[in-house]
């Protein structure tokens, strides 16, 4: 689907100062927040708080305002703007630079948008990273915190981050005389690109320092502190800022992406902020009925099997399930019953049961009725 125009979406006129964006948007915020709007229409009010806040971000900044402005949608599309995760630094700076280039050639303009850049050197921000944390059902229930180890990006103690050999310096590049790009005509058109030679960063490196290789900075392991919310379901992504990949030429580093995923348990099964678990109860007692105790995510219960109660009896324990994220109360906790036939059963259980089994007979069809029914149903199916 199509994005709708930002000012549209906060409901402002495009010279719209500065104050006027932030009303709008606290307005839009304060209305459609996930915490304010629980039910039927939740999905709806989150898909319009993500819309607004996309929007805000958009036009709070000055230099992202400015390439929307003139590009709309493309000229902040991180894929089409010189991101890492669109062309990379071989290739072309993005749409909104590329256009920059051929308008500025046109018209007398400058670029307004692609990669930025730090002393005539491309900047690119670091690609984002994906981490698949496996927790139990216990700790998606109550919370936890957690310890990761994650690959970081340290500057050289050898080259102190220059990339360059002790006792040498990197040099100015002579292809694109330390800008970083180089420019391709065509006829009437100009096209910027990243210079093949020094891949953007404006200087070559003649003698690279062997500790990192010329790169400047050498990987390193870290370790994360991550707070796990209690409620978090299965899928659900924590965003750590700042620790994916570092940026190129000095660029902020992409985010990392930590995905829940929740093992089988053993016992319960979720469904949203419910759990199911089945209850395998013996012959004898679900025909005498009476209190069995049942386990619970926080400890037990008990319940109260009425005389006769069959396999597939549900009982619900209110309460007893688990507080989602965004919940005002927690679920409910189902207890499917299984009745078991006995199993190895000696001689005199033999004897006992058909002792039973003839007693039920004399008594006719009053000790099972779903047999009964089925019966009946069976004979009208053959008329």
């Amino acid at each position: 689907m199509a994005k709708r125009d930002y000012y549209e979406v906060l409901g402002v006129p495009r010279n719209a100062s500065e104050e006027d964006i932030k009303k709008a948007y606290r307005k839009l915020a304060m209305k459609h927040h996930p915490d304010r709007n629980q039910g039927a229409g939740a999905a709806a009010s989150e898909e319009k708080f993500k819309e607004a806040k996309e929007a805000y971000e958009m036009l709070s900044d000055e230099g992202k305002r400015s390439a929307y402005n003139q590009f709309g949608h493309a000229g902040v599309d991180p894929n089409m703007a010189g991101g890492r995760g669109g062309a990379g630094p071989e290739g072309f700076g993005g749409f909104a630079e590329a256009f920059g280039d051929i308008f500025g050639d046109i018209f007398g303009g400058g670029a307004a948008g692609g990669g930025a850049r730090r002393g005539g050197e491309q900047v690119f921000r670091g690609s984002d990273l994906s981490y698949a944390m496996e927790i139990t059902l216990e700790e998606a229930a109550g919370g936890k915190e957690a310890q990761l180890r994650v690959p970081a990006w340290e500057s050289c103690e050898t080259c102190h981050g220059s990339g360059a050999k002790p006792g040498t310096t990197p040099k100015t590049c002579t292809t694109c005389n330390g800008s970083g790009t180089v420019h391709m005509r065509q006829g009437f058109f100009s096209i910027q690109q990243t210079c093949p030679h020094c891949r953007g960063s404006g200087k070559i490196i003649p003698e690279p320092c062997v500790a990192c290789h010329g790169v400047g900075r050498v990987k390193r392991q870290k370790t994360l502190e991550v707070k796990i919310p209690a409620g978090i379901g299965e899928g659900m992504r924590i965003r750590s800022a700042g620790n994916g990949e570092p940026g190129t030429n000095g660029g902020p580093a992409g985010d990392l992406f930590i995905e829940i995923r929740i093992k089988a348990h053993d016992i319960f099964e979720r469904d949203g902020d419910d759990l199911h678990c089945t209850i395998p109860v013996g012959m004898t007692t679900a025909a005498l009925g009476g209190g069995i105790e049942v386990p619970t995510l926080d400890g037990r219960a008990e319940i109260e099997l009425p005389e006769g109660t069959q396999t597939g009896k549900t009982f619900r324990l209110r309460g007893k399930g688990i507080k989602g994220l965004r919940a005002a109360y927690p679920g409910d906790l189902y207890c499917h019953v299984a009745v078991e036939t006995p199993v190895k059963i000696t001689e005199h259980q033999r004897k006992l049961l058909k002792e039973l089994e003839e007693s039920f007979k004399r008594a006719g069809d009053r000790h099972s009725p779903n047999a009964k029914s089925w019966t009946d149903k069976v004979r009208d199916l053959f008329k």
